[in-house]
């Protein structure tokens, strides 16, 4: 695609009434942890026709963001995703240019389009588009590249035809995702406890500490976590983003955890400016170090 998107699938926008069961039951359990956002607006997550009036089509789009360059040994663990620029700004804009498209080429439409920026079940529709399968780390999955991406959403008024289901699962007896998460926090296949999440417990989680019974399990990880898909036999083959925004921040893969807790919150918001890591705050890089060091 000229975007840079690796993928792409429709479905008829209707609502999501498995989903909502499942939404449901998670946030009863208590796995959303302290992600109150999760909790609201219940009624637009299932179903995207309240959250674009007259809706009628889901597009989602997969965009590659597997970079070729790795963290040196001692480098401060960052999950992949954030080596880059900030996709929210890189999804935004490709998703604002896809729009301007078809209102130049098919005429006045209705839609807008999403990335973690409203409540969208961005995996639900990825699976009802027929674009892959939800692995058992809850992480949709493809044959072709694995999981090493981002889903975007665009809800439109416009009438398209649909593609069919992804209706199976390539999973099989693997159950190396769940061995591997050092917090367990994978419950059964496709179903996480967010809470113990090493990503939720370095980024969303906003307290003061993390709590001491995670501290010795988070393997070095600063901001993220990646193991689940690392483990993934799936994701041997992910191929490398041509997407320029997400090349690495030099210092994402270099600097030691000694290096980026002396690197001060000016050179910090400076440095991070554009970049996902901004998510977490200064305070909260430096909270998730004294973790890491047991403090």
């Amino acid at each position: 695609m000229r975007l840079g998107f690796m993928s792409c699938g429709i479905a008829m926008a209707a609502q999501l009434d498995e989903d909502a069961l499942r939404l449901e039951q998670w946030l009863h359990k208590g796995y959303q942890g302290k992600m109150q956002y999760m909790e609201q607006h219940f009624d637009l997550r299932i179903d995207p026709r309240k959250l674009v009036p007259g809706a009628r089509s889901v597009i989602t789009l997969l965009l590659n963001y597997f970079p070729e360059e790795q963290q040196q040994p001692g480098a401060a663990k960052i999950a992949r995703y954030a080596y880059g620029t900030d996709y929210h700004f890189v999804i935004r804009d490709k998703l604002n240019a896809l729009l301007d498209f078809m209102h130049t080429h098919i005429g006045e439409i209705n839609g807008r389009g999403f990335v973690d920026s409203a409540p969208v079940l961005e995996r639900s529709w990825a699976l009802k588009s027929g674009l892959g399968w939800i692995g058992k780390n809850g992480n949709l999955l493809t044959r072709q590249a694995g999981s090493w991406f981002f889903i975007a959403t665009l809800i439109s008024d416009l009438d398209l035809v649909a593609d069919l289901p992804f209706s199976t699962d390539h999973c099989g007896t693997c159950t190396r995702c769940i061995d591997a998460c050092p917090t367990e926090a994978i419950v059964s296949p496709a179903l996480v406890d967010g809470s113990k999440c090493i990503s939720y417990l370095t980024i969303e989680l906003k307290d003061a500490l993390i709590p001491g019974a995670f501290q010795e399990k988070m393997e070095g990880w600063m901001f993220g976590c990646d193991i689940c898909q690392e483990v993934c036999p799936w994701n041997r083959f992910a191929k490398q983003t041509n997407e320029r925004a997400f090349k690495p921040i030099p210092e994402v893969l270099n600097l030691s955890l000694k290096e980026w807790e002396n690197m001060g919150e000016e050179t910090f918001d400076k440095t991070f400016k554009n970049s996902p890591l901004k998510r977490a705050k200064w305070k909260g890089i430096l909270r998730n170090i004294g973790a890491l060091k047991g403090i």
